[in-house]
């Protein structure tokens, strides 16, 4: 820290000239990391609610009850979505990990009173590394649940797996890799017959696939009603569009969600607790979790939806009408990965071009493939797209990859 301050001109100037070096979250280029909704005058919304609560603290719901009041809400309203039961409930985290993360303690927890005292959680190949992060935190060991041909868990090798260490069965809804809905129905009903829970990971899928069922889009069962799901984590920072730092996880039974809190008291200044890792929580993430789902309330959330998928739509058809390249499988909403069909056509190459061309496009390593997130804020830019994607085509088929190739991979 310099000695003295700088002018806030000055500051604010180095913050603009930093920023020009990231990648612009409201231009279109990025496909993860940032969802953009596309509404100015939304946007607008929720940056006159974070103004009003930037500050605030939602560690003390005695002393902020608006927030709690608020964070419940949005609680209710996210499991209304996934049809959680009466009796049910959860809290609001900073993003899917901590919601994977409190899932997590949750079910060590529930093991640990069965007698277990190292057990293991059930995961696929394709689920999140918040499974491994949280493994790590909590003395837990990961098995991992092999693909099938689909790309989907395989229930047969996960009825192998399982075993009277296992804590918790994964499934996703749907996977980030891929954009596919594991088979909940089995792995639900093999982790009810074993006696433990099954933790559905819908922290991306959970603001799509409800209202893609709305719009009569056939899909598998995947939440609450499927007899056997016991838990699901949903980002609202991700499709139900706020800023990052929203996540839900709701738990079917109170006795699992009264769990997840920690509560301490033996110390000078009396009760502590808190429902997640965080003690400070900030307060903005929940009001505008819950302005957003305020103002816009299901009918706003379905229009954009429904626009969103007419842009996936025109992605999905201008990929596949590149020669060379095609969608993985069949996957139901704005999440795929796009592989090369032609063994001679470097994809990583084809992602290097776009990059080059302004894109932030993420890569898959098995198999390897480009990874797109699809906003409603990418519709305007899918023209452009198309015709960079073709042009890189045909540049990394006539010239080969370039001198510069850029292997690592891009998380979201």
């Amino acid at each position: 820290m310099e000695e003295t301050g700088q002018p806030a001109d000055h500051v604010l100037a180095e913050l603009d000239e930093r920023l020009a070096a990231e990648p612009d979250p409201h231009d279109g280029s990025l496909f993860g990391l940032v969802y953009p909704s596309g509404d100015h005058q939304l946007e607008a919304f929720i940056l006159a609610v974070n103004e009003r609560y930037l500050f605030g603290n939602a560690l003390n719901p005695f002393r902020y009850p608006s927030l709690a009041d608020m964070e419940a809400e949005v609680v209710s309203n996210v499991g209304q979505l996934v049809h959680l039961p009466d009796g049910g409930g959860g809290a609001m985290t900073s993003g899917g990990t901590e919601s994977i993360i409190m899932s997590m303690l949750v079910s060590r927890e529930r093991a640990r009173a069965r007698g277990i005292d190292h057990p293991s959680i059930l995961v696929p190949y394709s689920a999140h590394p918040a499974y491994a992060k949280a493994a790590h935190y909590f003395d837990l060991e990961v098995v991992t649940i092999p693909l099938g041909a689909d790309h989907r868990a395989d229930v047969d090798a996960a009825t192998e797996l399982i075993d009277e260490r296992t804590a918790v069965v994964v499934a996703s809804a749907f996977s980030y890799p891929y954009g596919f809905i594991d088979p909940v129905t089995e792995l639900a009903a093999l982790a009810e017959r074993h006696g433990v829970g099954c933790h559905v990971d819908a922290c991306i899928g959970g603001f799509i696939l409800p209202f893609l069922e709305q719009l009569g889009v056939d899909m598998p069962p995947w939440d609450f009603r499927v007899p056997g799901v016991t838990e699901i984590s949903v980002d609202i920072h991700k499709y139900g569009y706020t800023p990052k730092g929203a996540s839900v996880i709701l738990h079917r039974d109170a006795d699992w969600r009264d769990l997840q809190w920690f509560l301490y008291a033996d110390w000078p200044s009396g009760l502590y607790g808190s429902p997640a890792v965080a003690g400070a929580r900030p307060a903005a993430p929940i009001a505008t979790a819950w302005a957003v789902q305020r103002h816009l309330g299901q009918a706003g959330y379905l229009a954009i939806i429904e626009g969103l998928m007419e842009s996936v739509a025109a992605v999905r058809a201008g990929v596949e009408g590149i020669d060379g390249l095609a969608v993985l499988g069949d996957p139901i909403g704005p999440v795929f990965a796009i592989v090369a069909t032609d063994p001679e056509l470097d994809i990583f190459a084809v992602a290097e071009d776009l990059d080059r061309a302004g894109w932030h496009v993420n890569r898959n390593t098995d198999p390897l493939s480009i990874h797109l997130m699809v906003s409603p804020g990418h519709g305007p830019h899918v023209p452009q797209l198309l015709a960079d994607f073709a042009a890189a085509v045909a540049r990394v088929r006539t010239e080969g990859p370039g001198d510069d190739q850029d292997r690592t991979v891009r998380y979201s």
